[in-house]
């Protein structure tokens, strides 16, 4: 559970029921006659139900003054369903990670799309990429209005390439130096039983974790961001491919220039005024005024964070996978057609 503890169940399926249901884990719960209480409602139940209506019937069964640390009726709901669509956890494989040069814009979002599909193929393992930006770009969401949220002039003028990618969700503003980028491919099987919002929570939360170790107190804020007591310090973009890979990318922070970042973007005319720009410095709190150190130290921590949790290799792209990003980003994500897919 995410922000909590272990939650974990075995149980068999016969005729379409559930039977033999035991929940355990490493929470806390108080009476202990709970425990017996959840595995009882969950016992016969119809195993079509969604997580929902297994957290309803658990939640239901339980006395007013039940006591849950740790743990939730939703998690135990979503434990159930994970279960069932034999879903897999991340020390269920071997992840790699790649960290390569600077590269352009559009590479990136073309390596989102091979990367990908290759773990969903199964010809690469679950992967950790971490991003070098090799110039300022904004990266819009694939069902964003490119004029609505670009100012195309001040892009220009600010050298800042503008390109879409594949996941929805809102504008990026990054330069090199002041962001932190990395994208998750995984199988599917991470996340099944998962809906999307759960997926998200899911998925970051060893980033919490790796913030936690820099001494800054953060969570997860439904949808997609990832905040701390002084604003957003991270936005999460999410796509599940048909091939059977789930790709989940973030892009934090490190530092800002905010007036640029409202000129470029259109957050609104009346934000390029001081009050403006005071508001969207506020509303995004950078890492490198909450920690003080540099921002490859801060990578670097995040990623040993992430190998002492669920194991990680040092890998490359391989020259395949290269050469079908770059003709990707020739063929699609520099196109017009592509970028202004949404006038």
């Amino acid at each position: 559970m995410p922000g909590g503890k272990l939650v974990a169940v075995d149980l068999e399926v016969a005729d379409g029921l559930l039977r033999d249901v035991r929940v355990s884990g490493d929470f806390f719960l108080e009476p202990d006659e709970a425990l017996d209480l959840i595995n009882a409602a969950l016992e016969g139940l119809p195993a079509g139900l969604d997580a929902k209506d297994f957290a309803a019937r658990v939640r239901a069964a339980l006395p007013a003054d039940t006591v849950m640390l740790g743990v939730s009726a939703e998690a135990v709901g979503i434990a159930v369903r994970r279960a069932l669509a034999h879903a897999s956890d991340w020390r269920d494989h071997d992840w790699r990670l790649v960290h390569a040069e600077p590269q352009d814009p559009a590479l990136h979002m073309a390596l989102d799309q091979v990367l990908a599909g290759e773990v969903g193929a199964g010809r690469r393992p679950p992967t950790l990429r971490v991003w070098e930006w090799a110039g300022p770009s904004v990266i819009i969401g694939s069902f964003q209005s490119l004029r609505n949220e670009v100012d195309a002039e001040q892009a220009e003028r600010h050298g800042v390439t503008v390109v879409r990618r594949i996941s929805g969700g809102g504008a990026m503003f990054v330069e090199p130096g002041n962001t932190i980028t990395y994208s998750l491919y995984a199988p599917d099987s991470l996340v099944a039983g998962m809906s999307f919002a759960e997926s998200y929570a899911f998925l970051d939360d060893w980033v919490l974790g790796a913030l936690g170790d820099l001494g800054i107190k953060a969570w997860y804020q439904p949808l997609n961001d990832i905040a701390s007591t002084n604003g957003k310090i991270a936005g999460a973009a999410q796509k599940r491919l048909a091939a059977g890979a789930v790709l989940h990318h973030v892009t934090m922070a490190y530092d800002i220039d905010a007036t640029k970042m409202t000129q470029v973007l259109r957050i609104g005319r009346e934000k390029i005024s001081d009050r403006g720009i005071a508001s969207a410095q506020k509303r995004v709190d950078p890492l490198r005024s909450q920690t003080g150190l540099p921002r490859g130290q801060i990578i670097d921590r995040m990623i040993e964070h992430f190998r002492a949790r669920y194991g990680l290799t040092d890998d490359l792209l391989s020259e395949a996978e290269l050469r079908a990003a770059e003709k990707l980003a020739a063929e699609k994500f520099t196109d017009p057609s592509w970028t202004a897919r949404v006038p």
